[in-house]
């Protein structure tokens, strides 16, 4: 999985940690999780052939993207080369790990990807919205494409989350929005979620996309 280094990835890891998974963690930096069942590789997400080389060696039976980030700006003041870096995080690299990954999965496999709330649209956010609504068609197409193996693809998109991400200085002037329910989503709120849909349970779900945002969405 990516992203498990902080806030959603990384309650996403622990949680399949304590649900028996063996988890291998891809990202830039030190892993934050130091326990049994838990291994890393350190590749760079932007870096296609880092990227394909760290996946080459991997066999799996489900992978999960959760890496990401957040650049904002209204028309006029938009960060070009942070909406390219959103781009090639969220995905390009989860297209790379699927064209490499998924050949190799047993029939039966699971992908979740993490989205947004904001892929339906969001003033001052409409880069990230487009990375995020991105997501959802690649994972309806991929869903139709491997139906027929058993493999389930689906995307979990959170509303405002209490994560690193929700006081990103870099978002100012779009700060997030308390929801009707009263609080932020929990990381670990989303990891139950994701742990759902990674379950036996869960298999005849797949070409959808789990909206948690306490209300927000009304």
């Amino acid at each position: 999985m990516t992203g498990s280094n902080s806030g959603i990835g990384a309650a996403i890891a622990r949680r399949l940690l304590q649900d028996g998974w063996h988890v291998t963690g891809l990202g830039r930096s030190e892993p934050s999780i130091d326990t049994a069942g838990f291994s890393s590789l350190r590749v760079d997400l932007c870096d296609p052939v880092a990227l394909r080389h760290a996946l080459n060696g991997l066999t799996v039976t489900a992978f999960v993207h959760a890496a990401g980030f957040m650049r904002v700006g209204e028309l006029g003041h938009l960060d070009h080369t942070g909406g390219s870096e959103m781009w090639r995080v969220h995905v390009e690299a989860a297209a790379l790990m699927a064209d490499i990954l998924v050949p190799k999965m047993k029939d039966g496999g699971r992908i979740v990807l993490i989205g947004s709330r904001t892929a339906a649209g969001a003033a001052g956010r409409s880069q990230y919205a487009a990375v995020k609504s991105a997501l959802v068609g690649m994972a309806k197409s991929w869903a139709i494409e491997l139906a027929s193996r058993g493999i389930t693809v689906n995307v979990v998109a959170p509303g405002a989350t209490e994560t690193p991400m929700l006081l990103d200085p870099k978002r100012k002037g779009v700060p997030p929005r308390l929801p009707p329910l009263g609080r932020f989503i929990r990381p670990d709120e989303v990891a139950a979620a994701v742990a759902f849909l990674l379950s036996a349970d869960a298999a005849p779900i797949t070409g959808q996309q789990l909206v948690i945002c306490g209300g927000a969405s009304l």
